[in-house]
């Protein structure tokens, strides 16, 4: 008996000591950040880890002709490198200014980004205090927090005021006079539209700004100045550049969960692709796209559309020839269109796709396609825990929906109920149906009501995230090794997210791979081989390898025209770019068939100035032409989507020794 007792006691010190152990390391992993990434590298505690065929990557797959085509940089470009800075006379800005701007800025991620670069050069232009701007997700202030209207809530404000102190001068605040008689609003107001001319802020705006010393500015649709500024004004684009590029970073917390999502996709030591599906409700309302879906997604879609013609957002019809629009190339491609894209292009199976934008319009089934093709399909979601995504929402994520109060009609009902006389009395009155819809899943409405309800103060609250959510989706795709877009337009016609993405790639690193399909000739290309689009033939997949690689500088020049006269962040060249290249070389002269090329897609592009990086770009024999890859074997290149034992050798790529053969012997044949 005394042996069993003193076991017993053992057992309960060994319990004791065992749970105080788990309690410290909880505790160390849960407050101590270092620990918690090295934590998270040897425990899974993600729902993804990667799948690859072969774990090995060697470093020679970089060196092979087929990587190169894959991963490598855009050889035409390697001589564009960003320069923002002003190339004439730039005085620094005056300490008596005209007055001060106070802006409000309502919109999405997207929309808040280039209103903030028009009203720094607005600010510049007509010599005014800039008050931080008031950014807004959503026009309802019901229940909503004054942290989500805050500049600090998702940019640097520290860095934006540093780094813009040469070009105008930034208050946090209005002064007392001005802010007590703003709160009665007793200052004049413009609500400035899309594309207001540098006339209109000089002969109307201005005098107003010098007589009360204040204006208020309301943006909403995205921007306030229009993005093509006279030649004269050229310094006022590269301090657009300046502004998006340079001041606007991201706040401290929101670039630590973007950082620890690049070391998380980086870790297998593999390059990966961004994704954007652009597949929104409401640039799907507006471009007339609801017969893509089903069921209740069209009803959803054309509810918004006709929200947006009863407001004159739309001037079309309500109900359009959706497949129609889609072969002219008005619509998103599918994700599922976008994956026969990259398989037929080489990327194989196990390749890493980010797919930004959180969850797509339709709901998790329209990834399905995606998710077939590729093994490792991922998101922010799935690269972070659900503790490091709440972090960054702040004391706000913990407060709870408060409850509306019953009616005076319900609590009679109640009342009468309870003093009604012996039984059998009535039932009670049935308690009020919950709203059961979700933002971006199902409308339980759309079945009950032809009006859509308001969002709950929770929901409000959600959209606010939205801005941050979409903020690490933005670094992640910067930083990709390769970006492919779905749809590059938004609920009202404007460059969208994707439309910033691929700008800011195009500034940063231009020779980065940017895929810029012809969604018009890609539908075409897919719809003459919809009935074998899984077996599709070697000259189908040929000619979507050439329209793909063509796309990386033929869609430069689609942007130039298109995007960059609604969003000049869209298309940053020439005024933010310089060319670097050695003079003494024939190959890299501006005479060249490769300079001259670019010169003709991009327009002139400033030379490099001295004080740059004096290091000359060294072009090997075979850098110097980039002939497309065209395969001219007529055989059928069968099921190019199954798994292949030859994969990893070629970088991800799913081709056969043949093809391999044929790819280096024109890749030579481009060298000369």
């Amino acid at each position: 008996m005394m042996f069993k007792s003193k076991m017993k006691w053992v057992g309960l010190i060994g319990l004791i000591l065992s749970t105080f152990s788990l309690l410290v390391h909880i505790f160390l992993a849960r407050f101590t950040e270092d620990g918690v990434s090295e934590y998270q590298s040897s425990v899974t505690i993600f729902s993804w880890r990667p799948i690859f065929e072969n774990a090995e990557f060697s470093k020679t797959v970089s060196n092979s002709p087929l990587y190169r085509r894959l991963w490598g940089p855009v050889r035409r470009l390697e001589s564009l490198h960003p320069d923002a800075s002003p190339r004439g006379y730039y005085a620094d800005p005056s300490y008596r200014a005209n007055g001060f701007i106070f802006v409000r800025i309502q919109g999405g991620f997207h929309e808040i980004r280039n209103s903030i670069s028009d009203v720094v050069v607005v600010a510049r232009l007509l010599n005014a205090t800039l008050v931080i701007p008031e950014i807004q997700s959503t026009t309802s202030s019901k229940g909503i927090s004054s942290q989500f209207k805050s500049f600090a809530y998702l940019y640097n404000e520290e860095q934006f005021m540093a780094a813009l102190a040469k070009d105008i001068n930034i208050v946090k605040t209005l002064p007392k006079n001005l802010k007590g008689a703003r709160r009665k609003k007793k200052i004049p107001s413009f609500r400035v539209s899309y594309s207001a001319s540098p006339y209109f802020y000089l002969h109307h705006v201005l005098p107003v700004l010098i007589k009360h010393s204040v204006v208020e500015l309301v943006v909403s649709d995205g921007g306030c100045l229009q993005a093509s500024l006279p030649p004269h004004l050229e310094e006022y684009q590269r301090l657009r550049c300046r502004v998006a590029f340079h001041a606007l970073r991201f706040r401290q917390e929101v670039q630590e969960l973007a950082t620890r999502i690049l070391r998380r996709l980086r870790a297998p030591g593999r390059p990966f692709i961004a994704f954007d599906p652009g597949m929104i409700r409401d640039a799907l309302a507006y471009h007339g796209c609801a017969e893509l879906f089903q069921d209740v997604h069209t009803e959803l879609i054309q509810h918004k559309r006709a929200w947006m013609i009863k407001r004159r957002i739309v001037r079309g019809k309500l109900s359009v020839n959706s497949m129609e629009l889609r072969l002219n190339g008005t619509c998103p491609l599918m994700p599922e269109e976008v994956g026969i894209l990259l398989r037929a292009y080489g990327y194989s199976w196990d390749t890493i796709i980010y797919v930004s934008g959180g969850e797509v319009f339709g709901g998790q089934r329209t990834l399905i396609p995606l998710h077939a093709m590729f093994a490792n399909v991922v998101d922010r979601t799935s690269l972070s825990t659900a503790w490091e995504l709440t972090r960054i929402y702040g004391r706000e994520a913990n407060l709870i929906d408060p409850k509306t109060p019953p009616s005076v009609e319900e609590e009679e009902k109640h009342e009468s109920w309870k003093n009604v006389g012996p039984r059998p009395r009535p039932l009670p009155p049935p308690p009020a149906r919950p709203k059961s819809y979700n933002i971006e899943g199902w409308w339980g409405w759309v079945a009950e009501s032809d009006n859509e309800p308001e969002s709950t103060v929770m929901e409000l609250r959600t959209n606010a995230h939205k801005l941050l959510w979409e903020a690490v989706d933005y670094m992640v795709c910067v930083e990709a090794d390769v970006f492919i877009p779905g749809f590059d337009r938004d609920g009202k016609g404007h460059p969208n997210f994707a439309s910033l993405v691929m700008g800011h790639r195009l500034y940063q690193s231009a020779s980065s791979k940017t895929y810029r399909p012809d969604r018009r000739k890609v539908v075409k290309l897919l719809e003459e081989t919809r009935d074998h689009l899984y077996q599709a033939n070697h000259t189908w997949v040929t000619s979507i390898r050439k329209h793909l690689r063509r796309s990386l500088l033929d869609g430069l020049t689609e942007a130039s025209t298109k995007s960059k006269s609604l969003s000049f962040l869209s298309h940053p060249v020439p005024e933010c770019s310089c060319l670097k290249y050695d003079p003494t070389e024939s190959y890299v002269n501006a005479s060249s068939p490769s300079h001259s090329q670019l010169q003709a897609t991009l327009g002139a592009v400033h030379h490099c100035p001295a004080w740059m990086d004096s290091q000359i770009i060294s072009r090997s024999k075979d850098k110097e032409s980039e002939e497309d890859l065209d395969e001219d074997d007529s055989s059928s290149s069968g099921l190019f989507f199954r798994h292949n034992g030859s994969n990893h050798e070629s970088g991800g790529g799913e081709i056969n020794k043949e093809e391999a053969q044929l790819e280096d012997q024109e890749e030579e044949s481009g060298e000369k």
